[in-house]
């Protein structure tokens, strides 16, 4: 019976046919895989080793997620005991499958979950930070319409943050702002990074010239970066989007109202509902994957006795609404969309 590193040896053997298996949106670019995420969204976030000595160890650079290629089946397939997982490694390999009844092997994993060293790093990486206020994130923010960004525990700045380029392997720094994910104790899991340019482009400061801007370390599933968010007291109104502009804007306007940024659809779908929790707003982008995020929460919402109420930007986001129609045409729309004592609660007027 082959253990659980035999079967991962195994699949990294054939690394690229496992790829095109499970993960039949992505391609091949050089010795790597690339695909949006374990879902088979397309796009280059998740790249996998095809080759050396790294073969078939795969990461997730938007969401800190990483492993080998049982953890890849798992994922892609929705498993969470390891029988499942290796059955469906032998019947991918071709292999005989475990006779029902045998006794599990000793080096079996463990399904409990356990903290991944991202989650060690990115708390590390905050320690380094220094307050935002006056810096170049600063002003990336405030040119966007975000002008009380620096009034955010959750939002920090790095000087000189490391990127590495997965592709070439050539590593560089860049300002960023660095955005603390955390869990509903107010335990940092993760970062968010926003890589920017020097600062010396005569149109404004913006994101860096990358093929990957924003990037994501640690444990993101089921939490994100909270803003004005209580962790000693019951949350029984908040609001829940995507992007960290997006939340910021909304946040501008409704100053006291307790938000949430998940950072990806796929992460705002899975979010953890606080206790206590009886509705919840969700900002919505205008695009394909913002709009399957919201229609998993609200389902899950409900399925917790909580309302989902969802908030409509009028153009592609909440933040083009702030930069582009401005503050007041913002807090008009939000009006129609809030019930009443959430309005006169939360909305600026």
């Amino acid at each position: 019976m082959l253990s659980a590193a035999d079967l991962a040896g195994r699949l990294a053997q054939d690394a690229e046919a496992v790829c095109r298996h499970y993960l039949s949106a992505g391609r091949r670019a050089g010795n790597y895989w690339l695909v949006g995420d374990v879902a088979n969204s397309k796009g280059r976030s998740l790249y996998v080793h095809l080759a050396g000595p790294r073969a078939g160890r795969w990461t997730d650079a938007a969401t800190g997620q990483f492993g080998d290629l049982l953890d890849l089946v798992r994922e892609t397939c929705g498993l969470v005991d390891f029988r499942d997982v290796a059955e469906e490694a032998r019947h991918f390999l071709s292999l005989p499958r475990r006779e029902p009844g045998s006794s599990r092997t000793a080096d079996a994993h463990n399904p409990a979950p356990v903290e991944r060293p991202g989650s060690d790093r990115a708390r590390r990486l905050f320690r380094m930070t220094q307050p935002l206020a006056g810096t170049l994130a600063d002003t990336y923010l405030r040119e966007r319409g975000i002008l009380r960004g620096s009034t955010h525990a959750a939002l920090r700045f790095h000087p000189s943050c490391h990127y590495r380029d997965f592709l070439t392997g050539r590593t560089s720094s860049y300002p960023a702002p660095i955005a603390a994910v955390s869990d509903d104790a107010g335990a940092i899991t993760g970062v968010h990074r926003t890589y920017l340019s020097s600062g010396l482009d005569p149109n404004g400061v913006g994101k860096a010239k990358v093929d990957d801007p924003r990037r994501a370390l640690g444990g993101l599933l089921g939490n994100g970066v909270r803003f004005r968010y209580p962790v000693t007291d019951p949350v029984p109104v908040l609001a829940a989007g995507e992007g960290l502009e997006t939340m910021l804007s909304l946040s501008h306007v409704m100053p006291g109202m307790p938000m949430v940024a998940a950072l990806t659809a796929n992460h705002l779908a899975a979010f953890n509902f606080p206790p206590g929790c009886r509705r919840i707003y969700i900002a919505a982008d205008a695009d394909a994957a913002g709009r399957h995020g919201v229609e998993r929460l609200s389902r899950r919402a409900q399925a917790h006795g909580i309302l989902p109420l969802v908030l409509s930007p009028e153009l592609g986001d909440f933040n083009d609404d702030l930069r582009r129609l401005g503050p007041d045409r913002l807090t008009a729309s939000l009006r129609a969309q809030l019930i009443p004592e959430d309005m006169m609660a939360f909305l600026l007027v």
